[in-house]
């Protein structure tokens, strides 16, 4: 019996395993570019994965007007249905019934374990046990600076930042989505022109490292006040976040969920003067290179270089 000659199909199989080799190696090239973004479709968005921190928490952070429905819902099923706890810290309000107020809103929306917090010396005890146990924690609108007090002179800081690690989702409307930066934006900025030191800023929690939140932002028009941050602090991205629309941060990513956009401003590849930041000076801005990227409800974006939390 002859020997069958399988020459001619082992070079196309050969050939093949080669053009599928090839093609590995071009997309393992394309995922580890210099590039920063990678825009997704919504379709894509369940592919945000925790790359880094497997364990962190979900980041909800809305730009104040309001909370839609769908917002709320995706929290709630976020931090494990509606009878997961809620804690509630409404301190950024001067109002003393913000925090009834929050929890009859969570409640509206399914909720039925909510609790918001008094901060009061002698519910000490009681109210780091329920953060403990917390699945969710919402920080209410009013005063970022105000509420960064509250949560300093509590010693509730790095309680806060460790349920996040653990998995706990973490969320916030206005004052409440200013918070999650390192660097926070404290309200009064210089809205008229793009200068130098023209946004102070403050710290924040740092929940979402490497970035600076605006929040009210094309509703109040709070572009000039975003970049000069921004530029002021080039190796953080500036995340402006409009009125009833949400980020759904998880990992190096983000979904909007909302009726509006949210404006991404990246100048870390940016040519810009490196003269020293002086707020009396008024020096104007000069760059050339700053990324602008916009992002509306149902897409994804994919952030690729954050720093973890601390």
């Amino acid at each position: 019996m002859k020997h069958q000659n399988n020459k001619p199909e082992f070079h196309k199989f050969y050939f093949g395993l080669n053009v599928i080799l090839l093609l590995a190696v071009l997309l393992g090239a394309a995922c580890s570019s210099d590039t920063s973004y990678a825009k997704l479709s919504s379709k894509q968005t369940k592919l945000i994965r925790h790359t880094h921190e497997p364990t962190v928490g979900p980041l909800i952070i809305v730009g104040g007007g309001g909370t839609p429905d769908i917002v709320k819902q995706r929290a709630i099923e976020l931090a494990g249905g509606p009878d997961a706890p809620v804690v509630i810290i409404p301190q950024a309000s001067r109002r003393p019934e913000a925090g009834e107020e929050n929890v009859a809103f969570w409640k509206k929306t399914g909720a039925t374990n909510v609790t918001a917090l008094t901060l009061k010396p002698e519910q000490r005890d009681t109210e780091i046990a329920l953060l403990k146990q917390a699945k969710f924690i919402w920080f209410s609108g009013g005063d970022q600076s105000r509420l960064m007090d509250a949560l300093r002179e509590a010693n509730l800081v790095d309680l806060i930042k460790q349920r996040h690690r653990a998995g706990a989702v973490i969320g916030g409307t206005s004052a409440g989505a200013a918070v999650m930066s390192q660097r926070m934006i404290i309200g009064n900025a210089e809205l008229e022109a793009i200068v130098r030191g023209g946004t102070p800023l403050a710290d924040g929690l740092g929940l979402w490292p490497g970035t600076i939140v605006d929040q009210h932002f094309h509703r109040r028009r709070r572009f000039n006040r975003l970049l000069s941050a921004v530029l002021d602090h080039p190796d953080q991205i500036g995340i402006g976040i409009d009125e009833r629309t949400a980020v759904i941060v998880q990992a190096d990513g983000f979904e909007v969920m909302g009726e509006s956009s949210v404006l991404v401003i990246d100048a870390r590849r940016a040519k810009a003067q490196a003269d020293p930041v002086d707020s009396n000076q008024r020096k104007h801005h000069d760059a050339q290179g700053v990324r602008v990227d916009l992002v509306s409800d149902g897409n994804a974006f994919s952030i690729t270089s954050l720093k973890k939390v601390d």
